[in-house]
């Protein structure tokens, strides 16, 4: 048996690839460059090149270098390579590699005891500079220096050039660049004070360690020969100069890349050496791949059109993927009137999928910001479908959004009867006092905590209908809004489960499932509304490229017109879906609920009038119109509510909530046709909950 592994081990690193990976696998020393486009298995390609440059003995094992930027795929990387027997090549971030080279030389290049790294006191720091400067000490204040500095750090920018710098690549945070250019100079003076180097002093004192001292450029480039960089569309300058310093003018490197998926610009990372690499090396073996294991014909058909219309690729770079699996379904369209219709229908093409057996953990709902996770969540949760976080916090861990529920709690609690002021305004009094404004924002951070907070305001917006409508609960409406939170941050904090993956683009970047829904594709939000330059709103368009390509088999693309229910429908669906929703069938491609198209909108039951917002249709009559509501009815209703949340162990208003039950009890539906007519009830709340609550509207009706 320990044979057998053995020889699977060292089989032909060539075996199983394709023309264009055999190439670049076996390309001789020296610079190789290879364009892989997604899905066409360059970590194989990269892995295979290695194990063949050792096994034929043109390297050891042990002078190979391979570096890229997140642990997991270093740490793919290395589970591969130890697949193929090649055993002692060194696979590691950019920033652990430094460290460890950084360590190892201190002695020799500082002296004395090792500098700390700074962890968690990152941001303690920051505040401590602009503190001295007496510039704002916000936590959003002091995340947007923190990402300005390390930005600069990434570009090689020192304080005295950030500047000049800033107004060059229209660099804005919400503060005048020469304060941003004082903080920088004022964290880095504290921090060295203090002894201590951040994440970008690793790149950085490394490269000098190389570039001022032979003995240790010598004794490093002797132990190391030859390198690998995956991502290399990625790379910053920091990066490119560490890399350069490593090589020290010898050229056994292999670079990875795509322009096609360059979106981490923002951070300082430029494709700009990958475009330019044959001219660094007139002699680099140049290798293209572009065959797609990863997608069905139909996603990769989409992706290519999707990236077609990209502005300012150089001929040479640009990739046109070609499918090589069996076909797929077509990826689909959908229009809806606003997110939480939009959430719900895809929480229920989510189950369906489940139901049809794609698994959960193969499943994925993709947004541009992570502020838009929250429609999301407790749509998945009212279906009773498993899901997981990725990348960024979840919404009711967000410091912002537990800072904003501890002062409405308080708020509450000292709230003595009901209040003349309505709800939204008193909301937005008490989330002012955390930096809320009606208006957004500049800086990325500033925005990010912004849109946690308005979303807090917008459900207050939500919810003020329907506690007006619903007169049977007489405690103020602060407090009923606190409830509502409390009950929404319980139900989504489920046991860890293999449930369906929400992740914002970004964090999608190097994952692939075998189903992908990519939501809230409105202009404003993909490309979002900031990015005012044709190259900001290029890299949307290379983001929105790779949430395409993250699809193996199903493919959903959605928005809607609204934020909210009843809302104005004022947006317009992405610019780049422009071309690739067909126009000429659209009443087939893009598929609205027919309860929701023009000319059909809800009407008063009561005197007529156009419902607008979402409790009035669902209660089927205006706000301010009479109820019929049989209050025994209800009451029962609320008390079958209750043992039901109880015997599956979820809060009351996942199963219905209050403004349901009201409708249920106003309306009382004889039949499933007349449930589902109840706006917010679904295939899915009927089928669970439906022949419960038709039995208990049937014991309500005299002589049956």
């Amino acid at each position: 048996m320990a044979s057998a592994q053995r020889s699977s081990r060292l089989r032909d690193p060539l075996d199983g690839l394709d023309p264009e990976q055999r190439a670049a696998a076996s390309a001789p020393r020296g610079p190789v460059c290879v364009l892989a486009g997604a899905g066409t298995g360059k970590t194989r390609t990269i892995t295979r090149r290695i194990a063949y440059l050792v096994r034929q003995g043109h390297v050891a094992a042990g002078q190979v270098l391979a570096v890229t930027f997140t642990a997991r795929a270093a740490g793919e990387l290395r589970a591969r390579l130890r697949q193929l027997g090649v055993d002692g090549a060194q696979a590691r971030t950019f920033h652990a590699a430094a460290l460890r080279q950084l360590r190892y030389f201190w002695p020799r290049v500082v002296g004395g005891e090792h500098w700390d790294l700074i962890d968690n006191n990152k941001l303690r720091l920051v505040g401590l500079a602009a503190g001295k400067l007496g510039m704002p000490t916000e936590t959003e204040v002091l995340r947007d220096l923190a990402g300005e500095i390390e930005w600069a750090k990434a570009c090689l920018v020192g304080p005295d050039d950030y500047p000049s710098v800033a107004l060059a690549r229209r660099r804005d945070i919400g503060h005048p660049a020469e304060r941003v250019a004082e903080a920088y100079r004022t964290y880095e003076e504290l921090k060295n004070d203090r002894r201590l180097l951040d994440f970008d002093d690793l790149l950085l004192h490394t490269t000098a360690a190389l570039e001022e001292h032979r003995g240790v450029a010598e004794e490093f480039r002797d132990r190391y020969r030859c390198f690998v960089v995956d991502e290399y569309q990625d790379i910053t300058p920091a990066q490119q100069r560490l890399l350069q310093a490593w090589l020290g003018g010898r050229d056994d490197v292999t670079v990875v890349g795509d322009v096609n998926q360059t979106i981490y610009s923002f951070g300082g990372a430029s494709p700009r050496p990958l475009l330019d690499f044959t001219r660094k090396y007139p002699d680099a073996t140049v290798v293209r791949l572009e065959r797609d294991y990863r997608s069905t014909p139909q996603v990769v058909e989409l992706a290519n059109r999707v990236i077609s219309g990209a502005r300012g690729r150089p001929a040479g770079a640009r990739l046109r993927l070609v499918g090589q699996r069996p076909d797929g379904p077509r990826p689909t369209f959908a229009e809806y009137d606003d997110e939480p219709t939009e959430a719900a229908a895809v929480a229920r093409k989510v189950r369906d999928l489940v139901g049809a057996g794609v698994p959960a953990g193969e499943i994925a709902v993709l947004f541009r910001v992570n502020a838009q996770s929250e429609t999301y969540e407790r749509a998945l949760a009212d279906a009773g479908v498993p899901y997981q976080i990725r990348g960024g916090e979840r919404f009711f861990a967000r410091q912002e959004v537990r800072q904003a529920m501890t002062a409405l709690r308080t708020a509450a609690a000292a709230q003595t009867g009901a209040s003349a002021t309505d709800l939204p305004t008193m909301v937005g009094q008490i989330l002012s006092q955390l930096g809320w404004s009606p208006r957004q924002p500049t800086g990325g951070a500033a925005r990010e905590r912004w849109s946690g907070l308005q979303a807090l305001h917008e459900l207050a917006q939500d919810l003020e209908p329907e506690f007006r409508a619903i007169s049977t609960d007489e405690r103020p409406a602060l407090a009923r809004y606190v409830a509502e939170l409390e009950q929404r941050a319980a139900s989504q904090h489920p046991p860890e489960v293999d449930g369906v993956t929400l992740a914002s683009l970004h964090a999608a970047k190097g994952l692939e499932w075998d189903a992908v829904f990519l939501v809230g594709l409105a202009d404003g939000t993909v490309p979002i509304q900031h990015a005012t330059t044709d190259d900001a709103v290029e890299e949307e368009r290379r983001l929105f490229y790779v949430g395409v390509t993250r699809a193996r088999e199903h493919l959903a693309l959605s928005w809607s017109l609204s934020r909210t229910p009843g809302g104005r429908p004022h947006r317009r669906r992405s610019r780049f879906l422009h071309g690739l929703v067909p126009e000429e069938d659209a009443a087939r491609s893009v598929r609205r609920p027919a309860r929701h198209r023009a000319g059909s909108r809800a009407v008063c039951r009561v005197c007529g009038r156009a419902l607008n917002s979402t409790v009035e249709v669902k209660l089927g009559r205006c706000a301010d119109c009479p109820s019929d509501v049989d209050e025994e009815l209800l009451e029962r209703l609320r008390q079958w509510r209750g043992e039901k949340a109880r015997e599956l162990g979820v809060p009351a208003f996942v199963v219905f909530t209050d403004a349901t039950l009201v409708a249920i009890a106003e309306q009382r539906p004889a039949d499933v046709r007349g449930l589902v007519s109840i706006s917010g009830i679904g295939a899915t709340k009927v089928e669970r909950f439906g022949e419960d609550v038709l039995t208990l509207l049937t014991e309500d009706v005299p002589g049956r």
